[in-house]
């Protein structure tokens, strides 16, 4: 699957919307992915992890754990799990901190691969890979369904998506939406 095939998949399942929205980052932007509406099909959803799963085959990574952020990453991780033959854990925030929760746990010896929906900043995968390092487990690479940073925010490990693409963000001060009296909306899981 290409990348012109990914993106006309999301607009298929009204997944890559155009407006003004509020990311989670606090960043505006005139373009939002909703992967929840692809990832609601588990037969999309499973297409789309194996995808994925095919790119760490490629690459001679060994996954022991894959772990996602709660609540975009949960349903692709899980696929991930699924396409590796891995467990598939998510991490979630207790007090804005990122936390493994529910009786969930990975030791040293564990290799890791965190899952992500969309990249746009990189702070959700950013502070799931601290939680892991903190644990003392190896984070071995990053996947994503989207990457809206088209490839410029670096873990220090491989990367992987399915889709990258260069999408504008702007801070809320120097938005042009803004700026022209548009009220931004704030789609996605992050209050």
């Amino acid at each position: 699957m290409q990348q012109e095939e990914i993106k006309e998949l999301f607009k298929k399942n009204r997944a890559l919307l155009t407006g003004h929205f509020k990311l989670s980052s606090g960043l505006h932007s005139d373009t939002y992915f909703q992967a929840a509406l692809i990832l609601q099909h588990p037969k999309e959803a499973e297409i789309l992890a194996e995808k994925l799963a095919k790119k760490i085959k490629e690459n001679n990574i060994e996954v022991d754990v894959v772990i996602s952020p709660a609540m975009g990453g949960v349903i692709i991780g899980h696929e991930m799990g699924r396409a590796l033959g891995t467990r598939a854990i998510f991490t979630e925030r207790i007090d804005r901190k990122v936390s493994l929760r529910r009786g969930f746990s990975v030791n040293e010896s564990e290799r890791i691969l965190i899952v992500e929906d969309v990249i746009t900043t990189g702070l959700s995968t950013k502070e799931v890979i601290d939680t892991v390092k903190s644990i003392g487990a190896r984070v071995v690479a990053v996947v994503s369904l989207v990457d809206r940073s088209a490839g410029k925010v670096d873990f220090g490990i491989p990367k992987f998506s399915l889709l990258n693409l260069e999408v504008k963000s702007y801070k809320e001060e120097e938005c042009p939406m803004c700026k022209e009296g548009n009220t931004a909306v704030k789609p996605g899981s992050r209050k």
